[in-house]
């Protein structure tokens, strides 16, 4: 059984010619595609996130400008600094992620906060500074993630921190609209996280489409597209789309 289909290039279902669009943490995996994808279909991008060389690696794969700057999510005035290089925008997306994982007798206080800070203060700091820019038809993603639905041994945090932001969406959705907001959660994805497994990468996935109702693994694309189905939706906000194959509910 193949746990994923074969990757291909992304193409954007909507164009967005003339839009702002802002990537947070468009140094990782799915913020880069994520920025290549909407830079293909014409928009204006920023990118924004703590490591100013993959930022810049990121941007030299554009098809075309970017500018880059940096952000901590941890820190009210980088954001504020943030929003004011920015100006005025069409669709913020916020990948940003640090996982404190760990039994919890072992967790580190320190690497709680900026788990919170990632998935929750972060988020809530960049609506606060930037929502009053947004463009009419603006909005923002964030991504949770399917540990909240499936808690397990060992990712307290990352369960908490991605349920606080299935709940914050719903409560910015209300406090900033009409700008839009939601929440991409994946599931099991073939990011390049999983490859620290080595050896047993393969076995763990194939074990992974068995068991959900999709009968595969997620893809850096099924991400990327549920981004854009989110930004190019007026009629979606305060939504988590859960982009699992299935996952949570078995």
């Amino acid at each position: 059984m193949s746990t994923s289909p074969s990757p291909a290039r992304p193409s954007a279902p909507l164009s967005l010619e003339g839009r702002r669009v802002v990537v947070v943490g468009a140094g990782s995996h799915t913020g880069r595609r994520l920025a290549i994808t909407a830079s293909a279909a014409g928009a204006d991008l920023v990118l924004a996130g703590p490591d100013p060389r993959k930022l810049e690696w990121t941007a030299g794969e554009l098809a075309g400008g970017a500018r880059v700057v940096p952000v901590d999510l941890a820190d009210e005035d980088s954001i504020a600094a943030l929003a004011s290089a920015v100006g005025g925008f069409d669709h913020l997306v916020s990948t940003a992620a640090m996982p404190a994982n760990g039994p919890l007798a072992e967790l580190d206080p320190e690497a709680v906060r900026r788990a919170f800070a990632a998935k929750v203060i972060g988020p809530m700091l960049l609506a606060k500074h930037l929502a009053g820019r947004a463009a009419d038809g603006g909005s923002f993603t964030f991504f949770s993630g399917v540990a909240a639905w499936r808690p397990a041994p060992g990712r307290t945090v990352m369960a908490t921190t991605n349920g606080a932001l299935a709940f914050l969406v719903q409560a910015l959705a209300v406090e900033i609209a009409p700008v839009r907001v939601n929440a991409v959660s994946p599931g099991i994805v073939d990011t390049g996280s999983w490859d620290g497994l080595g050896a047993g990468k393969d076995a763990f996935l194939r074990g992974v489409a068995e068991r959900n109702p999709a009968r595969r693994v997620g893809t850096v694309d099924d991400l990327v597209q549920a981004v854009l189905f989110a930004m190019a939706s007026p009629y979606v906000t305060g939504t988590v789309l859960h982009v699992d194959g299935g996952g949570r509910l078995v």
